[in-house]
């Protein structure tokens, strides 16, 4: 049984599997007819194993809708299984029930992909891990901590010297992770809110006196917290600060708060594309991680282990 890979219009995926294993690549004709999503697939999928690319950035609710009418359309084509790579998982911060009468949005989006048909969920770094729970079929959450290490250690020179620093509480395990491999210290910022995206109060919490700080988060929208933490940890004495992030979504006035804020660099992956942003902010530099991605639908495609990409980058 052989594979076949689309790709919406939200994502792409450039590389290879491996240097040993080209990847087949089909794009799917789609197009909008009265605001409708048309999809038309060129070529036979029966007995087939379909991937589907589809990021949740830009236009969510289009790239959304269009990805499970792209996983029916293979389905009631007699595909033998279709998986959704999903690189940056939509509504993933609608998790829970934060406050009366809100949506969990994030488990209405997980059973929509599960009715329209999919097999299996390839995602990465999930806001919240138990959003797989959410699933009654197979997800796949792959991380981008092992690519965002070779980039610290390639990257930036002090690093043995750097402090890695959470935004806020809950990315302290994430933060300790990471700075447990590279063998330095971490610290956290602990922030108030008075209402959601804007942020009232920050302590720090740790120690990054005449050291490089590396602020580290799954996703960055508006950029108020990151652009608050660097302003915070330079007054705390950081001789340089660098700010990773899974997801760049970059909404809003995030690309002039960066421009604006005391940043050596601000690193996303792209999960979310980001070559309009970096024309407008010299700042943002990208991680590929379509090779961990590739990797994974070769694995999954095999069917072999793919617990290994959470603590290496395939070559």
């Amino acid at each position: 049984m052989s594979f076949k890979h689309l790709c919406g219009n939200g994502h792409t995926l450039k590389s290879a599997v491996t240097p040993n294993h080209s990847l087949e690549l089909h794009r799917l004709s789609v197009c909008g007819v009265n605001a409708q999503k048309d999809v038309e697939i060129g070529e036979s999928v029966r007995g087939e194993d379909v991937y589907i690319v589809q990021s949740g950035c830009g236009e969510i609710n289009d790239n959304l809708m269009e990805l499970l009418i792209m996983i029916n359309a293979c389905k009631i084509a007699s595909a033998s299984r279709v998986t959704a790579v999903i690189p940056c998982f939509p509504y993933a911060r609608q998790d829970k029930k934060d406050k009366s009468r809100a949506p969990i949005s994030a488990k209405l989006v997980a059973n929509m992909l599960s009715v329209s048909g999919a097999d299996h969920i390839i995602t990465m770094d999930l806001h919240a891990s138990q959003i797989q729970g959410f699933f009654d079929i197979p997800v796949d959450n792959l991380y981008a901590e092992p690519a965002v290490l070779k980039w610290i250690k390639e990257n930036i020179p002090e690093w043995k010297n750097c402090t890695i620093v959470s935004p806020d509480a809950g990315g302290a395990k994430r933060v300790t992770s990471i700075a447990d491999r590279l063998n330095v210290d971490f610290a956290l910022i602990h922030k108030e809110r008075k209402k959601a995206n804007e942020v009232d109060r920050m302590v720090l919490v740790g120690d990054v006196k005449d050291r490089v700080a590396i602020l580290v988060d799954d996703m960055a929208d508006t950029c108020g917290t990151v652009c608050h933490a660097v302003d915070k940890l330079i007054s705390a004495g950081a001789v340089k600060v660098y700010a990773i992030l899974t997801h760049g979504i970059f909404s809003g006035p995030a690309i002039s708060r960066i421009n604006n804020a005391c940043f050596e660099a601000v690193v996303v992956t792209n999960t979310i594309p980001q070559e309009e942003k970096m024309k407008h902010c010299p700042k943002i530099q990208v991680i590929d991680i379509s090779m961990i991605l590739a990797e994974a639908i070769r694995r999954t495609h095999n069917g072999e282990s793919v617990s290994y990409l959470f603590s290496h980058v395939p070559l």
